[in-house]
């Protein structure tokens, strides 16, 4: 079944207040990239945050499908442009609030960051998310 709105935004809002926590967390603490900050919560909370407006606009070209279903390879080319949106925001043209200087987040970093996270939702989203909810798809991705 096709993921509704209201679907789409109970699915992402789980997944990242879940997975995108616990993948989050390593980064946050220092383990994986430079030093320890919470620069990373933030980038997770904009990701979050403007997902909900993006998903409206994904579920509105997705009604021009022809079987209105969202296949992986849309869902990649959505997350990059999440991931450049948020980017410009955050440390290009700094216009997103970090609790650092935007100078001090290195590009890189950023990149991977949002990289695992991205995976790790994905790959929840397509497994997890079927064994722990098994009704989730058939009632348009809400699982409320």
């Amino acid at each position: 079944m096709t993921p509704t709105l209201f679907g789409r935004w109970q699915t992402r809002l789980l997944l990242l207040a879940t997975v995108g926590v616990l993948v989050s967390l390593p980064f946050a603490m220092g383990l994986i990239g430079p030093g320890a900050n919470s620069v990373y919560f933030w980038i997770l909370a904009y990701v979050a945050i403007f997902g909900l407006g993006w998903d409206i606009l994904y579920n509105h070209l997705q009604k021009f499908r022809w079987d209105r279903d969202w296949p992986a390879v849309y869902q990649l080319i959505a997350g990059i442009g999440e991931l450049i949106f948020v980017f410009c925001g955050a440390k290009l043209f700094g216009f997103l609030p970090l609790p650092i200087p935007k100078e001090e987040l290195s590009i890189g970093a950023f990149i991977m960051h949002y990289s695992v996270v991205w995976l790790a939702v994905f790959i929840a989203s397509q497994s997890i998310m079927r064994i722990i909810f098994p009704r989730w798809r058939f009632r348009g991705g809400e699982w409320l």
